[in-house]
């Protein structure tokens, strides 16, 4: 061979040797043709079980669109709710809103923006949004079925964009509307030109301008005509509508008519009356209901009433008579079950027996100041050495017989003897614990200490709101020059020197690995957490609940009330106060009432992932009060903020709310099953409320463990190699032996731990796993776990 092994050997062919049975094995007779037969018919009746099933998803789909077209637009669905506004101040809602109603109502005249239209085969609520009334336009985008922007082009700008046709507050709106979840849009523009070539072309500007501003699926009607009207409601007619998918999960009520009547039984509270029309689910009798702003409350009758707008044209002359005559016709009642009607229960009531509370309670934290404040008056004379220790144990008899001692053998033992004033010794109690580790967040201003967790006296009186100016300016002043510190030299906290650090930090503990050290979310748990409620299993038990809330569709019908009705709600128990500023507040704001699901009204602790509001440039600090609304629902809460930690189940807490990036806020507030969004604002009586931040919610998790971080700082004295003497981190060698343990690592990347302390004044020796420089920094870490504040009131109105 030529090529030797390196040659190309082929594989003989396997015919050459075969027989002839062989060679034909790979044909099919036809009897084998017979037999696969049956085969290919299975293949073909499992297409055809493919098909027959494919048909049937499409019909249900198809059934499914018919289904909530008809709801959306029949005879019996509820008026479709049309909020105009207004993205400048300029364009004038009042005359466009009136161009609606006569429009719709063939030209009749009347007060009520509710009409009902044979021609358009319609009902429409026509509401118009107050410009500058931030409160009252959120609650009119939570009800509307489609936002009408109306743009106002009466001249043509210079230069195209978008700050032309909208200003500051149609700006900060429009943000809102986008985190609520906009419904169906449409922009109407006014103010054209009546020449056609003009027309248009300011139209096109008009369009290409805002564009960018609202979805892709958003159309631009001129909106100046009768003509312009007409071409716009008969395509509003046929339109799909679709709402945020959180608004159909449960039942709510804009309420059109709000009373109230008083109870016998209670001077300071009455029973509320909120009529209109139930949408988007059935509302059981049973059922607890949120009214926005108020509160949770318990339903004591429901009335179904003859619908003042119908589209029935026989019963059209029936109704606008009783309407004349003031009288509501109720055409039948429920009142709900006392043995299936769900509690209105809030917060749990703990065990003191239980052991679910490991920190004293207030009660027990009171009367220990009295005892101590007592012990700070009263003087004791002891012998010279006795530690405090081994004077607690000196009872109140031996002090009396002491006193009674001569004058002049009291000069005589004045050298063997001391007076040891107790109010002096408070320092180095436990009282200094709870002084400076009590979990408030202010400012230490003595020290100038920001991690200080004491309430100052300004801070006290500012949350009575009777502050001076000058007051407010200072603590406005103090809050920023903290935002900006933590922003330079976050977490880093100065020793005190009074104060022993091993008392001041005495809640604090250091960490080997921030992700991987364990940390038991049981331990210490403050008094609140023995008030609210956990999940065993959150995601299931949710589960459970949406079904349990779809079962109520098709339930008994003697206990629900089928959505598209026009009810009148008898919600029982409600503060007259609060009442009576329903009443006033349902004249510029739409007053509504939603359907809690099972656990709603619990308290618990809910995380949320939330962002800095563009527009907001105040600092926003950790515990204070903010106002949450949280779909329809609205909370007074004093939220914390912390990381998202994607790989650990800590977070580090943030002390404030930094702007460009997202955190997790959490709170005490009742039980919200997500998905909901979330709009965050700030103000009070004094100052119209600015959105602060903006989000959704995340999760409901009490277990959730929340780190704050200080650092404590030292500077090397004296450095060989990797020996260094630092000073400044403490103050006294006790702390140095009591921080021992805890690891140190300096700003260059180098680590190491404590040795000894050196002297009287809290330096150290401290062995590195490098080279010190003399210019870097010695630091160490400690943790602990930190809270939301219980609010002192829940909702807004009260």
């Amino acid at each position: 061979m030529a090529g030797g092994s390196r040659a190309q050997l082929n594989k003989p062919h396997k015919t050459r040797f075969a027989s002839k049975a062989t060679r034909n094995v790979h044909r099919t007779s036809l009897k084998d043709k017979k037999i696969s037969k049956p085969d290919r018919n299975v293949n073909k009746g499992a297409r055809a079980a493919r098909l027959q099933r494919n048909k049937m998803v499409r019909e249900q789909k198809r059934a499914a669109v018919l289904k909530e077209k008809r709801a959306g637009s029949g005879s019996t669905s509820p008026p479709r709710v049309v909020v105009l506004f207004g993205l400048s101040a300029s364009a004038n809602l009042d005359s466009l809103a009136e161009d609606f109603v006569h429009l719709l109502s063939n030209g009749k005249t009347g007060t009520d923006l509710t009409v009902s239209s044979s021609e358009y085969k319609l009902r429409t609520t026509v509401l118009r949004a107050p410009h500058g009334d931030l409160l009252a336009c959120m609650e009119m985008a939570k009800v509307a079925d489609l936002i009408a922007f109306v743009a106002s082009a009466h001249s043509s700008p210079e230069v195209e964009s978008s700050s032309y046709y909208i200003d500051s507050f149609g700006a900060q709106c429009l943000s809102v509307f986008r985190a609520l979840g906009l419904p169906s849009t449409v922009v109407l523009i006014r103010g054209l030109p009546t020449e056609l070539k003009k027309r248009n072309e300011l139209k096109k500007i008009c369009a290409s301008t805002l564009a960018s501003e609202f979805p892709e699926d958003c159309k631009f009607y001129p909106a100046d005509t009768k003509d312009d009207l007409h071409k716009f409601m008969w395509l509003f007619k046929e339109q799909r509508l679709s709402p945020p998918h959180w608004r159909n999960q449960r039942p709510y009520l804009m309420a059109q008519k709000v009373d109230c009547i008083a109870t016998d039984s209670d001077a300071e509270k009455c029973t509320l009356l909120l009529t209109g029309y139930l949408r988007a689910r059935s509302l059981s009798v049973n059922q607890l209901v949120h009214i926005s702003g108020a509160g949770d409350y318990q339903l004591c009758k429901v009335d179904f009433l003859q619908d003042p707008c119908p589209l029935n044209l026989r019963k059209e002359a029936d109704i606008m008579d009783s309407y004349e005559l003031h009288s509501v016709q109720v055409i039948s009642s429920l009142v709900p079950d006392p043995m299936k009607q769900e509690p209105l229960l809030v917060e749990n009531l703990p065990d003191p027996l239980a052991g679910e509370q490991t920190w004293p309670t207030e009660a027990e934290m009171a009367e220990a100041d009295k005892i101590h404040m007592e012990r700070k008056l009263k003087k004791r004379t002891l012998p010279r050495g006795t530690s405090e220790y081994q004077a607690a144990w000196i009872i109140d008899d031996s002090d009396v017989d002491n006193s009674d001692v001569d004058n002049s053998n009291s000069d005589v033992d004045a050298d063997d003897d001391m007076v040891l004033d107790e109010g002096n010794k408070s320092i180095h109690g436990q009282d200094m614990l709870e002084t400076f580790d009590d979990d408030d967040n202010k400012t230490f201003v003595s020290l100038n200490d920001r991690e200080s967790d004491q309430e100052s006296e300004v801070d006290s009186v500012m949350m009575e709101g009777e502050m001076t100016k000058e007051q407010i300016e200072e603590e406005i002043r103090r809050i920023k020059e903290a935002h900006a510190e933590d922003e330079e030299y976050p977490d880093e906290v100065d020793t005190p020197l009074d104060v022993p650090a091993r008392k001041r930090f005495a809640k604090y503990r250091g960490l080997k690995s921030f992700r991987t050290s364990s940390w038991d979310p049981k331990e210490s748990l403050p008094p609140e957490y023995a008030r609210i409620f956990t999940f065993d299993n959150f995601t299931r038990t949710q589960k459970h609940v949406l079904a349990k809330a779809l079962e109520k569709e098709d339930g008994d019908k003697d206990e629900c009330i089928p959505a598209s009705s026009y009810v009148r709600l008898h919600i029982k128990e409600v503060p007259f106060s609060v009442a009576s500023k329903l009443c006033d507040r349902s004249k510029v704001s739409p007053v509504i009432a939603c359907g809690l699901l099972q656990h709603e009204s619990k308290i618990s602790v809910l995380h949320f992932s939330i962002k800095k509001h563009e527009t907001y440039s105040a600092p926003i600090k950790a515990k204070e009060e903010l106002i949450f609304h949280v779909g329809f629902r609205q909370f007074v809460t004093r939220p914390i903020f912390s990381s998202d930690s994607i790989n650990s189940d800590k977070s580090k807490m943030e002390r404030f709310l930094h702007a460009g990036r997202f955190s997790i806020a959490s709170i005490y507030a009742p039980i919200s099953f997500p998905p909901l969004p979330l709009v965050v604002l700030k103000g009070g009586d004094v100052a119209a409320p600015a959105v602060a931040a903006v989000g959704s919610l995340r999760s409901i998790d009490p277990d959730r463990i929340i780190l704050k971080k200080i650092i404590l700082t030292g500077y090397p004295q004296r450095v060989s190699k990797k020996k260094a003497s630092v000073r400044y981190m403490f103050h006294n060698p006790e702390d140095v032996r009591w921080f021992k343990p805890v690891e140190v690592w300096t700003k260059c990347g180098h680590r190491g731990r404590i040795k000894e302390p050196v002297g009287t004044h809290g330096a150290m020796k401290c062995l590195l796993n490098g080279v010190l420089q003399q210019s870097d920094t010695v630091c160490m870490n400690l943790f602990k776990r930190t809270y939301p504040k219980w609010p002192q009131h829940w909702f807004p109105i009260h």
